[in-house]
């Protein structure tokens, strides 16, 4: 350790350097009538080397609640976030996903998960001044194939769905090279996947996202009904790599999750179900749900699109296209909420409720959306 560096007098650091001590966290590790009879100085000394020696090793500072609320925090990766490829989207979740934590996107079949998920490896290839984080994703099946066409559509649209990006940023990105695609059947192989594989494609900056789909269709083939605790130690274990990895490489971790049926009211009663009223929970249950920060919950609506008005807006109607919706479970920085998304050619597309029969959107025909 070079002591020299530090705003000490000469005497201090002969001292140090005499009781053999090589190292900062040394010094901030020994108690002051340790250090003080070590060194052989004084009372004074040693509270001024203490405290010299904290402020050097401080690397970031200290913010109020006001500003992180604000949205002034100095910690640039707490401000940073994920776009969604949707601005209405991206309102909802405060600007889109945090880069820190794991993302669970919870939801019963057809309900768009997979879309998002896919929407989302494409965002993140886009420069930070758009909301990417300019880097490619992978993307861990589980249970299907991965759906390549519908993602070379989702590629041909992009100069549709970003109008906001110039096209020539658009054109330049190489899409399908930067998606990284890895099928894995058993905990075994995701285990290897985890700690083998994905760390080196994150070292080497060639991607800075990663989605699992779906978490629960591993645990719920390895493990029965009467291999609880195993299954929580296999979850906690899976958590704790997923936020080393996405902690060490600021990089979003996103899971997709099944649901299951609340088979009784008590089941409801000790779960966090959100603003809309549903009877199906999140699976993996408690142990899972404490590796999380934040709780997407998406489903089919019962509210379909029937056709344009004249206005420019779009009539709700029991028959038609189905809307879909996205709801905030629980996330440290957001309140619960919801809104209303669409599926089409060109990806997921918010929707803004403007009235008890009209919804308003941006920019999408209705003869576009996929049923």
């Amino acid at each position: 350790m070079d002591w020299w560096r530090l705003d000490l007098n000469p005497k201090v650091v002969a001292a140090v350097r005499k009781a053999n001590i090589q190292s900062m966290k040394e010094i901030l590790s020994l108690s002051g009538p340790d250090l003080q009879r070590l060194t052989k100085l004084s009372n004074r000394d040693v509270q001024y080397l203490h405290k010299t020696v904290a402020v050097a090793t401080k690397s970031d500072p200290v913010v109020t609640a006001l500003q992180m609320y604000n949205g002034q925090c100095p910690f640039p990766t707490q401000n940073q976030r994920l776009s969604m490829g949707c601005p209405i989207l991206d309102v909802l979740l405060g600007g889109g996903i945090p880069l820190m934590g794991i993302t669970e996107i919870a939801g019963e079949s057809s309900a768009g998960k997979t879309q998002i998920c896919m929407q989302l490896c494409l965002s993140v290839q886009f420069p930070c001044s758009y909301g990417g984080q300019e880097s490619g994703a992978v993307y861990i099946c589980t249970e299907d194939a991965f759906p390549n066409k519908r993602l070379q559509q989702l590629i041909a649209f992009q100069p549709m769905l970003r109008a906001d990006v110039p096209a020539d940023v658009v054109n330049n990105i190489k899409f399908g090279n930067n998606i990284f695609i890895e099928h894995v059947a058993d905990v075994e192989s995701f285990n290897h996947c985890l700690s083998k594989r994905i760390p080196i494609l994150l070292s080497r900056g060639l991607i800075r996202l990663v989605v699992i789909d779906s978490i629960a269709a591993l645990v719920r083939c390895e493990f029965g009904a009467a291999d609880s605790i195993v299954k929580a130690k296999c979850l906690q274990k899976f958590g704790t790599m997923l936020h080393h990895l996405s902690h060490r490489f600021c990089s979003p971790i996103i899971c997709v999750n099944q649901v299951t049926c609340a088979v009784s009211d008590s089941h409801l009663a000790h779960s966090e179900l959100g603003l809309l009223d549903r009877r199906v929970l999140p699976a993996l249950g408690l142990t899972w749900s404490n590796q999380l920060l934040m709780r997407l919950m998406v489903c089919r609506t019962h509210i379909c699109i029937e056709g344009k008005l004249p206005e420019g807006e779009v009539c709700a109607s029991t028959t038609g296209t189905v809307i879909r919706r996205m709801e905030i479970i629980f996330a440290p920085h957001l309140p619960q909420s919801f809104c209303n998304y669409i599926i089409n050619k060109q990806g997921v597309r918010g929707m803004k409720v403007t009235g008890i029969n009209r919804i308003e959107t941006t920019h999408f025909s209705p003869s576009d959306i996929l049923l």
